[in-house]
């Protein structure tokens, strides 16, 4: 048993093996035979290259029906798939690829530019590049029919072990370094079944992911599940995020479950047209990474009633969905995020790992057998997070009375914008390399859309000038477009306790409210 069974087992055992599984909205789409003899090929041609169980393949790809027969291929010889953010820039693109000794990386045309520069430092031995809008391949790449030119046969020369990983996802450091959380076969075969059993999937559901693949809110939430079941699911693309495209590719795919962030949702009851669109398939909006804020919800019911909403809460270590609410419960318990999903334990922990009592705020703890086994090589950090079978998730949290789950605050320095963790301390290490920056603190700061948006409060040096847009064009040099300041305050001091530690909650205050909230967009 692998990850490798869900194809295997959709076209020998489960479903007609021309039913659709997987289609992206552009159009094209692979049946469970087309997706099985696919990653079979890739799988077959990865082994000739020498790829064998326990290597790394980085995957660093838009949102396409490659990417997933990739990550399949990857998971039938036992490697390890690296799913890379592909809004990385090269300097975290750098460090992801060492980390993980990848050894063989396959990516979309469009982002030679970040390869290139970094080439000579990079373990890679092999990169297959997939064309995007008719690009050609760099010379020092292979054509991606290298994998396309595979035998379609079954591969099992691997000895593959349920606790073996199959892909590692790099999370943002509070110490500025990503960690690698480790998925196994089982805790990925876990985590869809655990899904099924809470919401009952049987085959005859189309999915649709909105976010992009390297993300677990877009893949093994809502999709995985879907198509262990034998259902379809719809691939959006991943450049140029439109509303209005979105919901015309739920009418004309007739999907019945998606998976939306909150700020799409936003977007989606702002829409003038919204009226045009009757959604009569679409059965549930699953939602996560943020709280669905009040009037939304409020205003989703009332324009389309037949309309389930399910508010989810998780992380990448600690299962991507410990636990839901259901739409049942929505208005009543729209505070909380609900209660722990099936085979799913949650408690609230003090500082000692103690267990407090209801009413009472703690860290929150996960224990299931979806949750990650830990990071990549990090047995510090692993002993850390993962205590005694629980995952510390740094969250704040309290239980009430009936054992609804309410998530009060980050006990990491975390930010939350656009359903993507962003941590201060990583930018704040960026920003100290700049020669005019004194000292720097990374707040968040309330978005009406993205629910928060990176401030950086600098002390500047003496004598030393610069400017907002130089700060942010600083960071853009070195971090992905999300995690840069969208706003940059000066000041001649930062307040900080006796022992030298800076008050955050007093920058929040001062700067957080809503009269000093106008955000600054730099391209």
């Amino acid at each position: 048993m692998d990850v490798g069974f869900i194809t295997r087992n959709m076209v020998k055992n489960s479903v007609d093996a021309e039913k659709t599984a997987v289609k992206v909205e552009t159009g094209q789409s692979w049946t469970y035979q087309e997706l099985h003899e696919k990653s079979n090929a890739y799988a077959n041609k990865l082994y000739e290259m020498g790829v064998r169980k326990g290597d790394r393949v980085g995957i660093l790809l838009y949102n396409c029906r490659e990417y997933i027969g990739l990550y399949f291929a990857a998971a039938k010889i036992g490697a390890i798939a690296v799913r890379l953010n592909f809004r990385l820039s090269s300097h975290e693109l750098e460090y992801a690829l060492n980390d993980s000794e990848t050894k063989v990386l396959c990516f979309h045309s469009d982002f030679e530019e970040k390869i290139e520069p970094i080439r000579g430092q990079l373990p890679v031995q092999d990169y297959i590049c997939l064309p995007y809008n008719h690009q050609s391949t760099p010379a020092w790449s292979e054509e991606w029919q290298v994998l396309d030119s595979g035998p379609i046969r079954d591969i099992h020369e691997q000895n593959i072990k349920l606790t073996d990983p199959v892909m590692l996802m790099y999370t943002s450091g509070t110490t500025g370094r990503p960690k690698g959380a480790i998925w196994t076969h089982d805790t990925t075969l876990w985590f869809s079944s655990i899904q099924s059993m809470k919401w009952k999937f049987n085959g005859s559901e189309i999915g649709m992911t909105t976010g992009p693949l390297y993300h677990v809110g877009a893949f093994e939430d809502i999709a995985l599940p879907i198509l262990m079941m034998g259902g379809t699911v719809v691939i959006t693309q991943s450049k140029g995020f439109d509303i209005s495209r979105v919901l015309s590719v739920i009418e004309t795919e007739q999907v019945t479950d998606c998976f939306m962030f909150p700020f799409m949702i936003y977007d989606m009851l702002h829409l003038s047209s919204l009226h045009q669109y009757q959604l009569r398939k679409l059965k549930t909006i699953y939602t996560g990474g943020d709280s669905l804020m009040p009037w939304a919800l409020e205003q989703l019911n009332e324009t389309y009633p037949h309309l389930g909403v399910v508010q989810v809460y998780g992380l990448t270590e600690g299962q991507p969905i410990a636990a839901s609410l259901d739409p049942d419960d929505a208005f009543s318990k729209g505070h909380t995020v609900g209660k722990p999903m099936p085979l799913t334990e949650v408690k609230i922990i003090d500082d000692q790992g103690n267990p407090v009592s209801v009413g009472e705020v703690g860290e929150v703890a996960v224990k299931s057998p979806g949750v990650s086994a830990g990071y990549w090589r990090r047995l510090d950090a692993t002993k850390e997070t993962f205590v005694g079978g629980w995952c510390k998730t740094g969250d704040l949290g309290m239980f009430d009375e009936a054992g609804y789950l309410s998530i009060a605050g980050r006990k990491k320095d975390m930010i939350r914008s656009g359903g993507e963790n962003i941590y201060a301390a990583e930018i704040e290490d960026i920003l100290y390399r700049h020669h005019a920056v004194k000292e720097a603190s990374i707040i968040g700061i309330p978005d009406p859309k993205f629910l928060e948006a990176v401030c950086a409060v600098i002390v500047p040096k003496e004598n030393i000038q610069t400017t907002e847009e130089a700060i942010i064009n600083h960071c853009k040099k070195y971090l992905a477009s999300y995690k840069k300041p969208k706003k940059v305050i000066f000041v001649d001091e930062l307040p900080r306790t006796p022992s030298g530690k800076i008050q955050k909650f007093m920058l929040r205050k001062q700067f957080g409210e809503a009269n000093n909230t106008s955000v600054h967009h730099y391209s």
